[in-house]
């Protein structure tokens, strides 16, 4: 019998990727591609502010990391944070098997989307995650609110 994917441990990656993005001036938000076996393909963070290029979300720059698979229906997109409907779309086209959010409090995303489409989604509920970003956002509400197409 396989064994589970350590979801706490691909999180893990994300997150460091978070902080590292939050290191840069960036908002901490980071996200890891890996085959559903553990072996991780690709990560990354958010880097609008960083290139000043919006369509630069976490889970593309892992995702254009990972660089080209002939499929991902077993890969398994790990993000601190529930993916937006553009991420939504990336992980739709490319039929992405698995979504793990460590935290949906402060954006729900598109995730009850992609549950009805099919996607497992895991929501890991992180706290570290949650604060995270909670106080970015705090200290940076206009960037925030750039960020995910508010005015």
């Amino acid at each position: 019998m396989p064994q589970a994917p350590d979801y706490q441990a691909m999180l893990q990656t994300a997150v460091d990727e978070a902080r590292l993005g939050l290191s840069e001036g960036g908002i901490p938000i980071g996200a890891a591609l890996f085959k559903r076996s553990g072996e991780l393909l690709g990560s990354g963070h958010n880097r609008r502010v960083q290139e000043n290029d919006p369509s630069v979300h976490a889970e593309t720059d892992a995702f254009r990391k990972a660089g080209r698979q002939k499929s991902y229906r077993d890969t398994v997109m790990v993000t601190t944070l529930a993916p937006c409907w553009y991420c939504c779309g990336l992980v739709r086209q490319f039929q992405i098997g698995t979504v793990v959010v460590g935290e949906s409090l402060n954006f729900a995303g598109g995730l009850e989307w992609l549950r009805e489409n099919g996607v497992e989604v895991i929501d890991l509920g992180s706290q570290e995650c949650v604060h995270m970003l909670a106080d970015y956002i705090r200290s940076n509400p206009a960037v925030w609110n750039e960020d995910i197409g508010q005015e």
